[in-house]
């Protein structure tokens, strides 16, 4: 078993290899011997471009598309490494570790066990039957009890329910650019709405996606020119519901604007973004799915980062008796944990 003095936090997540090797995961300017890309929203994406990344070839892809100015990734491999789907979006991988001395770590990333759409879930039971994962590197975004999901076709439904008893009145949906946009268009193609619309760079994106897989989105691109009206739905990026053309749209259209969020599950996220709808449609794991994913898997340490990170190591080391620690920046130690 490996120190604990392997894993740290800093700019992306560290592990230091016996062999001397570093691999530096979802770093803004990378800097490892190994650099592991998960997936390519903006919080794991680099802004300086590294010269060979362990990523799927659609992540490659999507993130060449998002940083334009870097130019395209080089893809490499790695012997002791191996990416299993993540299910959080297209291209999202989780990534196996075998280091020399007979540790195997596992860094999920941001991840989903639920099947949906285009996207097959994490399959921890297939990691489990192949792999001994001594340590554990896992998101904890929605690590508290309070955050359980509906079922996915229930919730899939409800939403075109909504859609189609609307449809008198155009919508405005907020989602991120890359997942949530591409899986509100698919919703929107299954309901009765007439027009769909989407900005440049979720156009961009959805090119990208076309190309791989055997999925179409039939969105036009919104711009200046373009009056939405009843029937039509507005697909916009999530930070973009204050801005004041978006206002202007609902003045002069009278257009419901809904989020789509995990965060949906708290009443203040709705005044907080000015919605008048909203919908716990999330890409990641809930409560119950992560606290699943470790019981699965059944490492013998658990860091975890993001969201509700001390409050989902408690529940680890309390209830699953599995030693936990929550990922801090710079902390290099057990015993800086305290």
């Amino acid at each position: 078993m490996t120190t604990t003095e392997a894993v740290s936090l800093r700019d992306g997540v560290r592990i230091d290899l016996t062999t001397g090797e570093t691999i530096v995961a979802d770093a803004t300017e990378p800097n490892g011997d190994i650099v592991v890309l998960s997936h390519a929203h903006g919080d794991h994406l680099y802004t300086q471009a590294p010269t060979d990344v362990i990523c799927s070839d659609l992540t490659a892809r999507l993130a060449a598309a998002r940083r334009e100015d870097e130019g395209s990734l080089s893809r490499t491999s790695h012997s002791a490494i191996e990416q299993v789907a993540a299910g959080h979006v297209l291209g999202s991988c989780a990534t196996i570790i075998e280091d020399s001395d007979g540790t195997t770590y596992l860094y999920t990333g941001d991840f989903s066990t639920r099947d949906r759409f285009a996207l097959d879930g994490f399959d921890a039971k297939a990691v489990a039957a192949e792999y001994d994962i001594d340590v554990l590197i896992t998101e904890s975004t929605y690590g508290k009890p309070e955050y359980v999901f509906e079922e996915q076709v229930t919730l899939e439904n409800r939403i075109i329910d909504w859609l189609n008893d609307t449809n008198d009145t155009p919508v405005i949906l907020f989602g991120y650019t890359l997942g949530r946009a591409q899986e509100l268009e698919l919703l929107v193609d299954r309901s009765g709405r007439d027009r769909l619309f989407v900005t440049e760079a979720i156009e961009r994106l959805n090119d990208v996606i076309e190309s791989i897989h055997s999925v179409e989105f039939a969105a036009e691109r919104y711009g200046r020119d373009v009056t939405i009206g009843a029937g039509d739905v507005l697909v916009l990026p999530a930070q973009t519901n204050k801005l004041s053309f978006v206002d202007h749209i609902v003045e002069n259209t009278g257009a419901i604007k809904a989020g789509f969020s995990g965060w949906a599950v708290e009443d203040s996220f709705k005044y907080r973004g000015d919605y008048d709808e909203t919908f716990v449609l999330s890409d990641h794991s809930d409560f119950t799915e992560l606290t699943a994913t470790i019981e699965t898997l059944n490492p013998e340490r658990v860091y975890t980062q993001h969201g509700f990170a001390d409050a989902f190591a408690t529940h680890i080391e309390t209830t699953l008796d599995i030693d936990a620690r929550s990922l801090k920046e710079n902390q290099t130690s057990l015993g800086q944990f305290g």
